[in-house]
């Protein structure tokens, strides 16, 4: 996968079209929204392709992509912009959301649930009929571009009292669920994304069937695709099978004993 920083907005161009299997619907529902200029929640488990769908959306639709990784001290002034002291001047510097409004392009909002709540609120006047962002430090009113579109993406299955996702945010988008694929278009994806065949990709999906099932014994996540990927990435290069699988998907599932261990045994059934 191919891309270009454009060094001036930070922005992303995919020179290569991203690797993606589409699983539904997802990808035409992208397409309706962004001509309907529609703003897009993606909702699913951790490591299950909604980055790598965005990207690939985003080569598709021939826009920049603009990725925000949300956590809790992201505060609004790293969304919009501040002054800066450059050369005994101060100057304001756009922030990343204001970069993605002015230039038209896509402006991904990663884990929305783990920003703050006051900074979330600055997205709202960009998702309903004003589409317009405020950047009061500066007095200014900025009408975003006809290309630009917001996309965020929050896991369900962390939603808390405190990590959930306010219904006036969540009522603001149309929203596409994601969930691991089918088992074998899942070991088709870790075939490809991690070079190896098709025999050993199927056990490793087999592996992650299993650890996904026992989910309510003591894991808060299964185990992702994209863990199975890297676990693939190790077995190619010469890492033995059951070490691979152990650094790449059990070791940072849990930091249980027992939960470990019945993550090992597991994976002495199936290799």
């Amino acid at each position: 996968m191919t891309h270009q920083i454009q060094p001036d907005t930070g922005s992303r161009l995919f020179i290569e079209e991203p690797y993606y299997l589409g699983a539904g619907d997802e990808i035409r529902m992208f397409e309706a929204a962004f001509d309907a200029r529609l703003p897009v929640m993606l909702k699913g488990p951790t490591g299950c392709g909604k980055t790598r769908f965005v990207e690939y959306m985003s080569y598709h639709l021939k826009r920049p992509l603009i990725t925000v990784a949300c956590h809790e001290d992201l505060f609004a002034s790293d969304l919009l912009g501040r002054y800066l002291l450059k050369k005994d001047e101060t100057v304001w510097v756009d922030g990343p959301l204001t970069r993605a409004v002015r230039m038209g392009a896509i402006c991904y909002l990663d884990e929305i649930v783990e920003a703050r709540k006051d900074t979330t609120v600055v997205i709202h006047p960009l998702t309903d009929m004003r589409r317009t962002l405020s950047v009061d430090k500066k007095g200014e009113m900025i009408h975003a571009h006809p290309d630009f579109m917001m996309v965020i993406s929050y896991n369900p299955g962390y939603q808390s009292v405190l990590k959930d996702l306010k219904q006036s945010t969540r009522q603001r988008f149309i929203s596409l669920e994601f969930d691991y694929p089918e088992a074998e278009k899942e070991a088709e994806i870790v075939s490809h994304e991690g070079d190896i065949d098709m025999k050993s990709a199927l056990k490793l999906v087999s592996l992650a069937g299993k650890i996904r099932n026992i989910r309510e014994h003591g894991l808060t996540e299964g185990a992702s695709t994209r863990l199975l990927i890297y676990a693939a990435q190790l077995i190619g290069r010469d890492i033995p099978v059951h070490d691979a699988c152990r650094s790449a998907i059990c070791l940072p599932l849990t930091d249980d004993a027992r939960l470990q261990e019945t993550l090992n045994d597991l994976i002495e059934d199936i290799f």
